[in-house]
């Protein structure tokens, strides 16, 4: 039985005090509704994770970090190393975000030393793959997914891809208003599970959980969420707000 997931990526928002008071709205909305049977993550700027760590309620939360470094440890300024980041009590990091990719040119062979760093430090990976806009219309979108997965994550020992989540971002559906289709975003879910089937087996495949990212809110989470493929949500700008947050989780709890 694969677990549901509703991850929050703040991105680069909130000071440390909002942040604090963030986690508090969300921490106290969660724990006191006792519901243990979603993952609750948040992914908080880097610098806030060991503040958050002491508010949330660890039957309930967890952390994230929203990027690592590709390089162990060493002369890298500005970088943090995934043993800064378990130290501070994380227990996920999300690898990939399109903005990464898009901003700062991260490319697979970088991102699967991520992954691999991460899982050496028993931290989980949310790794984040897919297609822009001009991809879809060129009707390649699964070409690329594809790609990315091959490159970034299948040459895991099958032990290890268990340990991952996986984020299917639609890249043309993220802040621009456009929203994909809970029948788009199954069809490409379906999709991913049977590389995965493909490349290890069928009962890995059913164990990975795959969270859609892709400007999943209130009014569209429902229908997102009833996709059989579909398990939960890698959640951006309504994770800024605790009560938009909660109102995702509570419809994956059906």
């Amino acid at each position: 039985m694969r677990n549901k997931i509703v991850a929050g990526n703040w991105k680069m928002n909130k000071t440390l005090k909002e942040g604090i008071e963030l986690a508090n709205e969300v921490n106290n909305l969660v724990s006191k509704s006792n519901n243990k049977s979603v993952v609750v993550i948040l992914g908080t700027p880097f610098i806030y994770l060991a503040e958050v760590n002491k508010i949330i309620d660890p039957k309930f939360i967890s952390i994230a970090v929203q990027n690592c470094a590709s390089e162990p440890e060493g002369a890298y300024t500005g970088e943090i190393s995934v043993e800064m980041i378990q130290s501070t009590g994380a227990k996920y990091v999300i690898i990939g975000h399109s903005e990464r990719r898009a901003y700062f040119g991260e490319e697979e062979q970088i991102l699967n030393k991520k992954v691999n760093l991460a899982l050496a430090e028993n931290l989980i990976p949310i790794f984040c793959c897919g297609e822009r806009l001009e991809e879809r219309e060129k009707g390649i979108h699964f070409d690329i997914v594809k790609n990315q997965l091959d490159k970034a994550l299948f040459d895991l020992e099958e032990s290890e891809f268990r340990k991952i989540a996986i984020a299917y971002e639609p890249v043309w559906a993220i802040g621009t208003g456009v929203n994909a289709t809970p029948d788009q975003a199954q069809e490409m879910h379906r999709f991913i599970r049977n590389l995965i089937v493909e490349r290890y087996e069928n009962e890995t495949a059913e164990s990975i959980s795959i969270l859609y990212g892709g400007s999943c809110k209130p009014s569209n989470s429902n229908e997102l969420f009833a996709n059989p493929d579909v398990d939960g949500g890698l959640i951006g700008g309504a994770s800024l707000k605790a009560d938009d947050f909660f109102a995702i989780i509570n419809s994956l709890t059906g």
